[in-house]
């Protein structure tokens, strides 16, 4: 069974998600655009500070948000981000939740690496990602694409009423503390290059400003940086997709 690039593909539909705990966001290949959704099961939520709390309250979720879309034979290849630290967890409840659209297989990446993805950032060497969600912030470092570190705090943009100083102040505590416990130069050398900002907090732009003043090194902020994880995890998925090794049995029936 050979795939050819979305849309044309016969065997498979592509489903990038990305599980917030305020927002929903998930792209679809076919037509190629992404789906912006509170992250709310009536009145509950079912994602919290980062953890899905409640799987099949996301499986409603995505039944009404994707059912409809997702109709036919060819059954969606999908692959979901999920924060760095209690990734196992997240992955799990999130492929739970996925069961309820039928998925022919399910990948999972790091959100860090999907903003690294979406910023075209170079793969080589270590890269800091700052995701500054709705109810919690990550810090992470990435080397050559590979997670070496990561912090966080339980604290986000939904919780403070002008959020930009007091998270920049957590990001610059994390990244110090980073520096201090690393024995080698990739933090520092990661921070010289200018950290990735995403996230909802980054749309302010006096977030990154105070970050830049804080750690006397200008960040880079991701383009659309709320959107930046799920468009990278479907960068990752194309490639996926049109890989050899997706060539493989066509999905069950």
């Amino acid at each position: 069974m050979n795939h050819r690039p979305w849309p044309r593909c016969p065997h498979c539909r592509g489903l990038a998600l990305d599980l917030g705990s305020v927002r929903t966001r998930a792209w679809l290949s076919d037509p190629d655009l992404i789906v912006d959704v509170p992250t709310a099961d009536g009145a509950a939520r079912p994602v919290r500070r980062g953890a899905i709390v409640d799987p099949a309250g996301c499986a409603r979720l995505l039944r009404r948000l994707l059912g409809d879309r997702l109709t036919g034979a060819a059954r969606p290849l999908a692959i979901v981000t999920a924060p760095v630290l209690d990734g196992i967890a997240y992955r799990a409840a999130a492929r739970t939740a996925l069961a309820a659209l039928r998925p022919h297989s399910v990948l999972t990446v790091p959100r860090a690496r999907g903003i690294a993805v979406a910023a075209e950032a170079e793969p080589a060497g270590p890269l800091l990602v700052v995701d500054a969600g709705a109810q919690f912030t990550e810090v992470v470092l990435l080397c050559d694409g590979a997670v070496t570190d990561a912090r966080r705090t339980a604290v986000g943009t939904a919780d403070l009423e002008s959020p930009a100083e007091p998270l920049a102040e957590a990001v610059a505590s994390m990244v110090t503390a980073m520096l201090r416990q690393d024995r080698t130069p990739l933090t520092a050398t990661a921070l010289r290059r200018g950290a990735l900002l995403a996230g909802g907090g980054a749309l302010d732009p006096r977030f990154a400003h105070r970050v830049g003043a804080l750690l006397h090194a200008p960040p880079r902020v991701v383009g659309a940086p709320h959107t930046a994880a799920v468009r990278g995890a479907a960068k990752l998925l194309r490639a996926a997709h049109l890989h050899p090794s997706a060539a493989g049995s066509a999905p069950p029936s």
